[in-house]
């Protein structure tokens, strides 16, 4: 009766610090997620395996893009944001595969997936002592273009690794709802 009573004490006794650890902080997900390496726009962002520099954000109401030799316009509810970046691996060749852009509200659009015909978006490999630019390209609501994050990594699920956050500073929002400065038509023929 007593080891009975034992063994139930114990197990509940195991219940409660199971408990205890799933609710403490930090998380389980915050202990393997993505070690960040910040930086701002203009800066070179150093990660473990490659370095990013974000040289400019440019906002458009529509993108022209060049599909199998005709010309096609992108139109889209919100507002495209293109950020030109130059990327560089750092001791190994390796291949950038995920851009993420984090509005002010934690919103987190993923690059588009509706201009992959074209070259010079990701993925991106990389080698060291040629660095390599390309361009970043997010569909987004206009609210979400000031103080937002670009989120760079390897792969999809960075776990233990590096990911670059490249803070993208304000962006003043105009009388029409856009952010200042957006074009009505962005060539993306024109070199980077």
């Amino acid at each position: 009766m007593i080891r009975r009573s034992a063994n139930i004490i114990l197990l509940l006794v195991a219940v409660a610090f199971c408990y205890g650890l799933q609710v403490s902080k930090p998380h389980y997900g915050d202990l393997i997620g993505p070690i960040p390496a910040r930086g701002k726009l203009g800066d070179t962002v150093v990660g473990r395996a490659f370095e990013v520099h974000a040289e400019k954000v440019e906002f458009a109401r529509n993108l022209k893009v060049d599909q199998f030799g005709q010309g096609k316009v992108l139109t889209t509810g919100g507002v495209w944001a293109v950020v030109t970046v130059e990327f560089a691996a750092r001791a190994q060749s390796t291949v950038i595969s995920v851009a993420s852009w984090q509005g002010p509200t934690g919103l987190t659009y993923d690059q588009t997936e509706r201009l992959s015909f074209m070259n010079g978006l990701l993925p991106a490999a990389i080698d060291p002592g040629l660095p390599r630019k390309a361009r970043l390209i997010f569909e987004l609501r206009p609210d979400e273009a000031n103080n937002a994050t670009l989120l760079v990594s390897e792969k999809l699920m960075a776990a233990l690794d590096s990911q670059a956050e490249i803070s993208l500073g304000p962006v003043p929002i105009a009388a029409d709802g856009l952010p200042v400065g957006t074009i009505e038509m962005l060539d993306m023929a024109r070199p980077m």
